[in-house]
């Protein structure tokens, strides 16, 4: 219990912040902004107000300055008189900006978001500040709620191809790893921190454990931050941040969607998928409820010859959310949520390309299991002296796979084996507090300071057995680990305004993690039975500095340098005790330096972001399998990355809109570490030199209320290879693929059709499967078939 007390400690001072609150008058801000362009004064004052500000860019015209102390409603006023469009504050951190004249809604806004925001207009919080996209000097990607219906995303590896440089491993459902910026420290989840942090609104998904793979149901917009984000989150991160941001609970509106989607896939079984989301006013002005639930079956399309079966990897997916808001005042809320989703795997979806077509030849099947649960409360406050917010969150992560292990027991043993059977199973647990206090935007000096902590307990099961004429059942090896980690960080980040449009910002991390493994080993002769108990306490400071320069009109240019970290930790497995070289991996450094540029020209139709980047990343740590087939982790060497990553968006007029991303890279290993397996010097495996994603979308309106909508989507994804010795290592990737698909929406009805991967390309997306069997027989991860679908949803 004792361990928990920081991390407690930190929640119980957040949520005394509360104390004295009292009932609170209406909260007045300081409020500078020059005469511009309606659209754009607009989103200034949601981003000094600190509210979500959404159609700004639908109002015309130009604004008068406005200074001085006053309410939201009173600066709303100001800058709407004469205007033709009108505002509504739908509670205390969101507004929407409205035709003067009400014009019949597709759907209502807020269950579905029907036309994408014009990139100038979106509002982030992914850098614990409300800013203006455009005005976020850095590597960063927002995806809206509207993009997400087009691209018909329904979780990670759907945001794939609407992303710069988003590249996922392809090994199934709820198993993948996130790569950003072409940084990889292999395509293996092992032991180590994920490079990208993952969160769902303010609270942490995993540590070293596979993206859960979150279905995307009732989402305002995912974030992603590119390079190192110590100085923004506690948590720290290597190589950047995916952020899933929730729509929230919506005060006096009672409104809710439901839908299905059957779909067919070519040589493989049907899917479908049901959700529903409704939202209800408890309390007038004060209490709000919000509930989101799905269902999913994803129809398997690979054959087993071995076993005589068809379709063999279906996948289903149950889950949901509630989130309850309660306005405590006029400046303080507290936002209570859950999150749950229970994923099954009957197979894996890899193949042998021996076999022809979608098969494999394997003597079991390979299930998996992925059970994930999230508790979190949301304190937040503002007022004259800036704005408080306390996340507490509590992670829930179980997760369990079996591999067919009969090739490399063969291959490594006297005996005839008939089955080998693998089975690996973990169960975390995650307590987090992350405490942040920003200054007013009004001031030269704007601050942010963060207090962090993470209290994880990971049990780990890992048993191979071998069924032979003579043993039905015969123990190999069987390993039973825990890791505690207990993790301390303070970071925060200061901008000044040095005038003439140019500012500086100078942020740091600084932390402290201590990590104690346990471990009790059975195996076998000639394997060695054995226990391991080791500890191990890490620190250090992770700075970051940028000079940026903003025009007026929109545009911003920047340079930038920051640092990234990850703690060390032990390997204790294997069939004999690991070497002392091996018992430990070391800590690995991420520096990276970036210049870039966000341009708004053609009068704001044209919104384009791109950064020119070098990492130098030393120590790189890696997951890798041993010759048996299980796993450790090592540190393989030296690594750089030189690259050029582009997004932007382009209005070609009221119907028609054009998105389009690249990332042009050149990531290599320039040093191998003497003590991991001989390499040659290679490029980091998993990650292509190039990958880019478009989406055209054209929106007609068929009559009053009736609309219709075709887009158009293709991702391209480059050849890499699966490890870091490119002698031996297969090549996969170099595909393109696509999706086509045309909606009719009315004001209370949306219906769908559409095709994925129409030109039903088989390409390699990740030749790697099964470790056991791996470097024996070819194995070819291949994209999902042609798929047809169709959808309904009704809106209430």
């Amino acid at each position: 219990m004792s361990q928990r007390r920081p991390v407690l400690a930190l929640a119980l001072i957040s949520s005394l912040a509360v104390a004295g609150a009292g009932v609170a008058a209406p909260v007045r801000y300081t409020v500078r902004i020059p005469a511009k362009a309606r659209s754009e004064a607009l989103i200034d004052l949601g981003v000094q107000a600190r509210v979500t500000l959404g159609g700004a860019s639908a109002c015309p015209g130009r604004s008068s300055a406005l200074s001085g102390a006053m309410t939201l409603r009173q600066a709303l006023e100001a800058l709407l008189a004469g205007a033709p469009c009108r505002f509504e504050i739908l509670d205390n951190a969101t507004v929407r900006i409205l035709p003067a004249a009400r014009p019949a809604t597709p759907i209502h806004p807020s269950i579905v978001v029907v036309e994408p925001a014009a990139l100038d207009s979106v509002v982030v919080t992914a850098t614990k500040r409300r800013t203006r996209l455009q005005a976020v000097p850095g590597g960063i990607s927002v995806v809206g709620a509207g993009r997400l219906l087009d691209g018909g995303a329904v979780d990670t590896t759907s945001i794939s191809q609407q992303t710069a440089g988003f590249i996922t491993t392809n090994l199934g459902a709820a198993r993948n790893k996130i790569m950003l910026r072409g940084l990889s420290d292999g395509t293996f989840t092992g032991r180590t921190q994920q490079t990208v942090g993952t969160y769902l609104d303010n609270v942490p998904l995993t540590y070293n454990a596979p993206d859960p793979d979150l279905r995307l149901i009732d989402i305002e917009r995912v974030e992603v931050l590119r390079g190192p984000q110590g100085a923004l989150y506690g948590g720290g991160s290597l190589s950047g941040v995916y952020r899933i941001v929730t729509q929230k609970p919506v005060f006096g509106e009672r409104s809710g969607l439901a839908s299905a989607t059957v779909a067919a896939t070519k040589s493989g079984s049907p899917s479908g998928k049901i959700e529903g989301v409704v939202n209800l006013p408890l309390v007038a002005d004060r209490a709000a409820l919000r509930v989101a639930a799905y269902a999913d079956v994803d129809g398997g399309y690979v054959d087993d010859v071995n076993l005589r079966l068809s379709n063999v990897d279906r996948t289903t997916r149950r889950g949901g959310r509630a989130a309850l808001a309660l306005r405590l005042n006029d400046a303080w809320s507290l936002t209570v949520s859950g999150a749950q989703q229970n994923l099954s795997s009957t197979d894996t979806q890899y193949t042998t390309p021996s076999l022809g077509g979608l098969r494999r030849a394997n003597q079991v099947r390979e299930t998996h299991g992925n059970h994930f649960f999230q508790t979190a409360a949301t304190l937040s406050g503002s007022g004259s002296w800036g704005t408080f917010e306390s996340s507490t969150g509590y992670v829930h992560h179980r997760f369990a796979s079996r591999f067919d292990a009969t090739a490399a027991l063969t291959a490594s043993s006297d005996m005839a084996v008939d089955v080998g059977l693998f089975d690996e199973a973990s169960n975390v647990r995650l307590l987090v507090e992350d405490a942040v206090l920003s200054s007013p935007e009004g001031g030269r000096l704007r601050w942010m300071v963060g207090v962090y902590g993470l209290a994880s307990q990971e049990d780990g099961d890992g048993e191979l057995r071998a069924r032979t004429a003579s043993e039905p059942s015969r123990l190999i090896y069987l390993e039973a680990r825990r890791d505690r980690r207990r993790e301390l960080a303070t970071y925060g980040e200061a901008t000044y305004d040095l005038g003439r449009g140019w500012s500086a910002s100078l942020g740091a991390r600084a932390f402290r993690t201590v990590v104690r493994t346990t471990s009790a080993v059975e195996a076998s002769p000639p394997g060695q039975s054995r226990d391991f108990d080791r500890e191990a306490d890490f620190s250090g400071v992770s700075p970051k500095l940028s000079l940026q320069r903003q025009w007026g009109s929109g545009g911003l240019v920047y340079l930038m340098t920051s640092e990234g970290y990850r703690s060390g930790g032990f390997n204790s497995g294997g069939l004999v005790a690991p070497s002392p070289l091996r018992r430990a991996f070391k800590p690995d450094h991420l520096r990276n330096y970036e210049i870039g540029a966000s341009l708004s020209p053609f009068d704001g139709r044209l919104a384009l972001r791109t950064a020119l980047f070098y990492d130098v990343w030393t120590d790189i740590q890696t997951d890798q399998y041993l010759s048996s087939g299980l796993s450790y982790t090592a540190n393989v060497g030296d690594g750089r990355n030189t690259g050029l990553e582009a997004e932007g968006v382009f209005r070609v007029g009221s119907h028609l809109s054009l998105q389009a991303n690249a990332l042009f890279n050149r990531p290599v290993l320039t040093k191998v570490d003497p003590n991991f397996a001989a390499v040659s010097q290679s490029g980091l495996p998993g990650v292509p030199d190039v990958s880019a994603g478009a989406l055209v979308r054209y929106q007609d309106q068929l009559r009053a209320d009736a609309w219709l909508v075709l887009t158009a989507e293709m991702g391209y994804v480059g050849r890499s290879r699966l490890t870091f010795d490119r002698r031996f290592s297969p090549s996969m990737g170099g595909y393109v693929t696509g999706r086509l698909a045309a909606q009719i929406e009315t004001s209370r009805w949306r219906g769908g059709l559409a095709v994925t991967n129409p030109a039903d390309a088989s390409s390699d997306t990740f030749a790697y499967g099964n470790p056991f069997s791996f470097g024996q027989v070819r194995q070819v991860t291949p994209l999902r078939p042609r798929t047809w679908s169709l959808s309904l949803a009704r809106v209430f």
